[in-house]
């Protein structure tokens, strides 16, 4: 057995994390092309990179079959119920920062706050005999938010695209999305509500909870976060 580290198979987020582990002593890399999802380590024995989508992880690391991973705090909340029961945060790695917000368009003047869109809510299905659409790919946090916060005459439509464009195409009115800047919602013509941020997410280095380590591994295990520096 090894331990088992998956981390992100492409672009940025595989970069920085490369960058991450390297600054601490450990070398991650691609075992051959880019193609290839398959890794090596340097500077630590029986630890096995696993090149994996930012959105596989958290279903590896519920499964166990990764016993480390990293991947955005919004991808972890979102795809695991009772995430803290199934993965320990270890260590906010400093990149991949983005917000989970919910916005509305600039013409609605009236709306800045999420009590407000409630009120906006009731009148609009009243007026229209459907309810209020928001478009997103996190359904269970902006559900969990909303109720949370006493929002209720509303629906979720999933978007798996561009989910800033489905206001102007007329397929939702509003949106629950994640940003960096804001850049492309106000080149939309949305604005986040005063009250609406829902999660700031940035990569982050979790361990499964439900796993079983043989004595090697738990010895690998604590070697690693040492190098780490994670407590």
């Amino acid at each position: 057995m090894s331990i088992r580290l998956g981390v992100p198979s492409k672009g940025r987020l595989m970069e920085k994390t490369f960058n991450w582990f390297g600054a601490r002593g450990v070398t991650l890399a691609r075992a051959g092309s880019d193609r290839d999802y398959a890794g090596q380590v340097e500077g630590i024995d029986n630890v096995e990179l696993i090149l994996l989508s930012a959105g596989e992880i958290p279903r590896e690391l519920a499964a166990g079959r990764i016993h480390l991973g990293v991947t955005g705090t919004d991808l972890i909340r979102e795809t695991l119920g009772d995430w803290e029961t199934q993965v320990d945060a270890l260590a906010e790695m400093g990149f991949g920062q983005a917000d989970l917000v919910l916005a509305v368009p600039q013409a609605w003047v009236d709306v800045g706050t999420l009590d407000d869109l409630d009120a906006v809510a009731a009148a609009f299905r009243a007026a229209h005999g459907h309810r209020l659409r928001i478009a997103t790919k996190y359904h269970r946090l902006v559900r969990e938010f909303l109720r949370a916060h006493g929002v209720a005459d509303y629906v979720l439509i999933d978007s798996q695209g561009a989910t800033e464009g489905t206001v102007k195409n007329e397929t939702a009115e509003a949106i629950a999305d994640i940003t960096s800047t804001g850049d492309t919602l106000r080149a939309n013509h949305l604005k986040i509500l005063d009250d609406g941020l829902i999660l700031r997410s940035q990569a982050t280095l979790f361990r499964a909870r439900r796993t079983t380590l043989s004595a090697s591994d738990r010895a690998t295990l604590s070697d690693l976060m040492i190098r780490l520096r994670v407590d």
